[in-house]
Parts: structure tokens; sequence; C-alpha cells
């Protein structure tokens, strides 16, 4: 911290070229407590860096991953009809701009209740949904839209018929393009709980015979993810499998 106090001084008197100057024990002190401040500010900005689970900008593959981060294997091009092409590179799968749905379906056994699904996305191009996730519960399946309508619509389709724009579920969010968002979705009986970086914005307590889907979501059963009229981008994706004393 001395060496820190002494270049500091240095880099001083030579920007304004003059001899080396004399500080007293006042300003020697004053100088000691700013660069203890600053220590202590960048410390605890990497602490909290350190506490945030998925870190935006890294890739995660653990027992629990459901995408590889290298193939599509587990998961099959959704055939909707309007999709934009599909790939993986480096870690992610990217979803192309389409004429309408853009998407993945997962063929491994998906669990019925009592899970959650983590995964990063961002909006590459467009200003539509970049992750439409559709999902099980029980003997039904709803989704969860991320970035609809526009942009910022946050909620689960279908409610009783109505999609997220027009239910009780709607929640609205800013979303940058090209800036990585994770999402983490949870369903257990009677409560489906949906969180983006940590932000809880659905906690919904359900009735199984008002969930649904839209029609265009019935390909992505059990569990799919796509985009609309939107490029996009997915990685670390992930399932776990709920004790059921978390009820």
């Amino acid at each position: 911290m001395a060496e820190r106090i002494y270049i500091f001084v240095k880099q001083i008197s030579s920007q304004i070229k003059m001899k080396p100057i004399y500080i007293s024990v006042k300003q020697i002190f004053l100088l000691l407590i700013i660069a203890l401040f600053t220590h202590c500010t960048n410390y605890t900005k990497q602490t909290k860096q350190e506490e945030i689970p998925y870190d935006n900008n890294l890739e995660h593959i653990d027992i629990n991953s459901i995408f590889d981060g290298e193939t599509l294997s587990g998961w099959e091009i959704t055939q909707f009809g309007t999709e934009g092409p599909v790939s993986v590179s480096d870690g992610k799968i990217v979803l192309g701009f389409g004429d309408g749905c853009t998407g993945i379906t997962s063929t491994i056994d998906i669990p019925k209740m009592n899970y959650e699904i983590t995964l990063d996305a961002r909006r590459t191009s467009g200003n539509d949904f970049f992750c439409g996730m559709t999902f099980p519960i029980s003997d039904s399946f709803c989704s969860l839209i991320v970035g609809g309508w526009g942009g910022s619509v946050v909620g689960l389709s279908n409610i009783n018929e109505e999609d997220a724009a027009n239910n009780e579920t709607k929640v609205l969010k800013t979303f940058e393009n090209n800036t990585w968002y994770t999402i983490r979705l949870r369903v257990t009986p009677k409560i489906i709980e949906a969180w983006i970086d940590n932000e809880k914005l659905v906690d919904y307590a359900y009735k199984e015979d008002e969930l649904s889907i839209r029609n265009e979501m019935s390909l992505s059963k059990p569990l799919g993810i796509c985009s609309w009229k939107t490029g996009a981008e997915l990685r670390n994706i992930r399932l776990e499998q709920l004790d059921t004393k978390e009820d």
C-alpha cells in the first residue's frame, strides 16, 4: 500500500513537472485512507461476483447439464416449418432468425413434477421472445415466455386459455440484445416459479386444469425452447430433480 502512495505522489510530481513534493503526516494519513477504501471496494465487488451462482460470462457443464456444449445430443431441431437455422457454436445453441418459431425439443425423459430447469439465454437480433420454454406439469403443459410481445413481456402461456400478455402472470422487463440472462424455472405441486438473474418474476399458484399451451408450441412438448422471429443463443441448460420434501 505504501508503494501505491509513493507511485501516486511520483506520478503527480511528474505530470505537473515539479520537484518531488513533501507531504505532511496528515496528508499521508489521508492518502492511506483513500488507498484502503479503494482496496476494500474492489474486494467487495469481487466477493459479490463470486456469490452469483451462474456468472453470465462463463460456460458451465456438470452432471445436471442436458446440453453438452458441443452437440445437439439429447435434442432435436423442432420442425415448426417457419424455423431459421439451428446450430451449435462455441458452447452455445444458436437459434437463427426465422419466420415464426425456431427452437429445439428434448428427446430425453423429462420429469413431470418437482424439478428445476436453468439456462442462459440472450437475444441477438429481433425484438420478440428469445426464450419460450414449454415444460410439463403432471399431465399438462405450459410455457414460460421471456421477452415476448414487443420484447418485454415475461409470463406463463396459457392460464385459462389466456396467453402471457393477457393473464395475471404478466410482468414487463427490459432486455438488452446481446446480453446474457440466467433463467430459472421451478415446477412443484401447486406452484410455478421463475427467476431471471435471481429476480423472481413468476410465482403462480395453479390448478392443473387451467394450464395449457398455444397451438404453435405443441411441437415443443414435453420440453422445448424456442424464439419467435428473433435470433437467440442458449447455453448452460440444466435439469435438476428436486427432493419432494421441498414441496
